[in-house]
């Protein structure tokens, strides 16, 4: 089992790499039932380092399915207003947002997509004040998890649910770099690597990204004025954080009308309680217009319905096949892990904060500029060894940026 030793050290990154709580901060954590231990060490950590006030939101995976099969569609439609203004208050107080994502992959596989789809819609819509807090730094925050029983014997279906439970365990505590001597220290080193590489990146200002890999051909444009994101970031009141942990990537934004081809998944996509897998989008002009998937095909389909701005891109983002998340050759059904193992795109809304001035632009403006917006924000894989990616410049020139799934020079340096 892992030892209490580990947790406290795990809890201490989240708290002080993660969110880097601040002295009189409130902390608003939302955590799985299941976890009820670690989160009580985690809130415990919070006030020690001098959080105001710790609250946390539990979530409970046989709650949810109960509700999905059971209630009324009036009730998943109407996501509660006082749940949206909670959060909405204690991101007014510039709180710090933990969420311990660790649900079960095939939670909803038996529920009837069009009510997933009417709830997320629901919470989306009523959620998107809040969600402007978190997507535009104005808040410090992250995303982490820990096993649960469900999800483990999902990653490891021939192991008991204990050793599965511990494998996976073992597998988080490497990817976040807790088996390190020094795990804050590793984190700034690996921050520092990864700023090396969106600041070359910046310089570069390419107009156009070209993606090939089997069953993907595509032109990925990128708005005047994009700013590449990676590693460590830094909330309006400058305070350093980390929104993914464990995090291997560097992001954009692209131009919502200027992607055109057809890609590819190369990693199951876990949403709404479903598993999406081998599916293809077609784009034209930034709009997907065509796609198919071997499974979980309805499911996209909702996803793709939930407003207009689900059919185009919010975000790409670069990962190389050596990742260690990737080299464990382990898939997690978990898109915060996943996500780092790969390439990855992701549909709906992009973060304003890839884009110079773009935090203090409205919708308008944004869209303006080649922005999308959108109620959800869905993260897909796409990278392998078999991805090449050129970089276009402003003067045409064709840049390798990946070749066989890794950075190309002068990147790699």
């Amino acid at each position: 089992m892992v030892s209490k030793q580990t947790l406290e050290k795990y809890a201490e990154l989240i708290l002080r790499k993660g969110v880097n709580v601040q002295e009189g901060q409130p902390v608003f954590i939302t955590a799985p039932i299941e976890g009820a231990d670690f989160a009580r060490l985690l809130v415990r950590r919070a006030y020690e380092l001098g959080a105001k006030n710790v609250h946390v939101e539990w979530a409970d995976d046989e709650l949810s399915l109960l509700k999905y099969t059971y209630a009324s569609e009036e009730v998943l439609k109407n996501y509660p207003d006082w749940e949206a203004a909670k959060r909405e208050s204690f991101a007014e107080e510039g709180a710090a947002f933990i969420s311990i994502y660790a649900t079960d992959p095939d939670l909803l596989k038996d529920v009837d997509p069009s009510r997933v789809a009417m709830a997320q819609k629901s919470s989306g819509e009523k959620l998107a004040a809040f969600r402007s807090y978190v997507m535009n730094d104005e808040v410090p925050w992250t995303v982490v998890s820990i096993p649960t029983v469900a999800w483990a014997k999902k990653v490891f279906p021939d192991l008991p649910a204990e050793e599965a439970v511990e494998a996976l365990w073992n597998a988080i505590i490497k990817t976040v770099r807790i088996d390190r001597e020094d795990p804050l220290k590793a984190w700034d080193e690996h921050n520092a690597m990864l700023q090396n590489v969106r600041d070359r990146l910046n310089e570069k200002k390419y107009k156009k990204l070209i993606l090939k890999a089997p069953g993907t051909h595509l032109e990925v444009g990128l708005p005047d004025g994009h700013i590449w994101h990676g590693g460590a970031s830094e909330s309006k009141k400058g305070i350093i954080f980390n929104a993914n942990m464990p995090t291997e990537e560097v992001f954009t934004a692209p131009h919502k009308y200027e992607v055109n081809g057809t890609v590819s998944s190369t990693k199951p996509l876990h949403y709404g309680g479903n598993i999406i897998d081998g599916f293809t989008l077609t784009f034209k002009d930034g709009k997907v217009v065509d796609f198919k998937a071997e499974k979980g095909e309805e499911v996209l389909k909702h996803l793709l319905e939930s407003d207009e701005g689900a059919r185009y891109l919010g975000e790409i983002a670069l990962v190389p096949d050596e990742s260690p998340i990737s080299q464990s050759g382990i898939i997690f059904y978990n898109t915060l892990f996943d996500e780092n193992a790969s390439c990855h795109l992701a549909l709906g809304k992009a973060y304003p904060t890839s884009l110079e001035g773009g935090q203090e632009m409205t919708i308008e403006q944004l869209d303006e500029h080649g922005l999308n917006d959108s109620i959800v924000h869905e993260d897909f894989m796409i990278g392998s060894s078999e991805m090449n990616i050129d970089g276009v410049l402003a003067d045409g020139t064709v840049e390798p940026i990946f070749i066989n799934g890794s950075w190309a020079e002068p990147f790699r340096r």
